[in-house]
Order: C-alpha cells, then structure tokens, then sequence
C-alpha cells in the first residue's frame, strides 16, 4: 500500500504557528520509513494525522493499492501508540487478539495471529497473564503485538522502543521491519532503529526533508 501525502497543513487552536507547512511525501509500498527531528517538531502530531487520529486543516493523504484505488488510512492501517491502551484486566492474549478483531477475524484466527505476534515479541509464554501486572516495556511489546496481529497492510509507529532496552528493541524492530511485511511508518528518536528501515525523513519547520533511501518515484520535497 502506496502512501502518498500532499500539500499537507496544520496548526493548533489558538497556535500561533503553523506545525505543517505544505509537507508531502510519498512512501512506496512495502517500504519501511523512519521520520525523525528534534522534541517539539511536531513528529507525533504529523503520524497522528496521517494515521487519521487528527484532521488536517489542508492537503491530502491517500493510500493506494496495487489497483490504484485510494482509500482512508484508517480504514488500511494499524496502529502502535506512545500510550499502550491495553485492557488492564483481561489477558495478554485477549488485548493482542483485538488487533486480530480489527480485520474481521474468527476467534481461532485472532489466536493463532496473537500467539505469532507475542512469540515475535518474546512474550509467548505471558499469554495468561492479566495485562495489569506487566511492567512498561512488557505492556509495549503486547501493544505492538497487538499491532503485528492485524493484516492491515499499513503500520503507524509513535516511538515503538521509547521503553525497550537494546536487545529488546532490535526484537521489535526485527518482526515490525522485517517480519511483518507491510508498508511502516514510524517516529523515532533511536538511530539504530531509523538507520534499519529502507528511508528516512527529518521533520524541520513543518516540512520533511529526504536523508537517505528516497526512492525515484517519490514526491520532491
């Protein structure tokens, strides 16, 4: 699933600056991107616009298939958030089975996706457990389980491995990456983890600008 954004603005009630300056970006299919930037920039508010938690105030956002059909991103995407929204009382497995739900899926499909997903983060043996007694980053790696669980073709990331150590984050980084096959789009402040993924985009005044593996078919910026 292609994504491809144009002339992109917006600004907060009441800001007294634009956070959004005409940004575009075009992000083939299956490509893993990485945007990066100094705290304050504006990286959570731009994913959370193109994941459709926010409206923008001008441009467009579109996610094109293999027919070139465009649809919402919310209606193709799943989502890992700083804030891991887990259900504190119902099971690991249960709150990973939700992302399975998402898409339609049977309950016997939902489980054996969420089992996948918790053996990629390397908690396949914390199923049971209700999600209160996890620690942060076990609650992180459920949430980003629960992600992985969904067939949506496309991957928002606010700072997956903000709470992960360097072992667990190479973990993290090697099932949303690698594994799971899909076009991802995330926020980081972690270098090791942007310099793994196919392009990078640096968010400065409003606007990204290209640092590596931009490919020829995307958008100038």
């Amino acid at each position: 699933m292609r994504l491809i954004v144009t002339g992109l603005n917006f600004r907060y009630p009441g800001g007294d600056h634009n956070v959004l300056v005409g940004l575009e970006c075009d992000i083939p299919s299956g490509t893993t991107a990485a945007i990066v930037g100094p705290s304050g920039s504006g990286k959570t508010t731009l994913i959370s616009i193109l994941g459709g938690l926010l409206p923008p105030q001008g441009g467009t956002i579109r996610c094109v298939d293999s027919l070139g059909v465009s649809h919402a991103p919310g209606d193709v995407s799943t989502w890992v958030l700083q804030t891991v929204s887990l259900l504190p009382d119902r099971t690991v497995l249960d709150n990973v089975c939700l992302g399975a739900y998402m898409d339609g899926a049977s309950g016997d499909d939902a489980r054996v996706r969420a089992r996948k997903a918790l053996d990629d983060m390397g908690l396949a043996d914390r199923e049971n457990e209700v999600a209160r007694v996890l620690s942060g980053g076990e609650a992180q790696r459920v949430a980003i389980a629960r992600a992985l669980a969904s067939d949506r073709p496309v991957l928002f990331a606010d700072e997956p491995s903000g709470q992960l150590d360097a072992e667990t984050t190479t973990r993290v980084m090697d099932a949303m990456l690698t594994k799971a096959r899909r076009t991802v789009l995330l926020v980081t402040h972690d270098e090791e983890a942007a310099a793994r993924c196919d392009m990078v985009l640096r968010l400065s005044r409003g606007r990204l600008t290209p640092e590596r593996g931009v490919p020829s078919s995307a958008v100038p910026v």
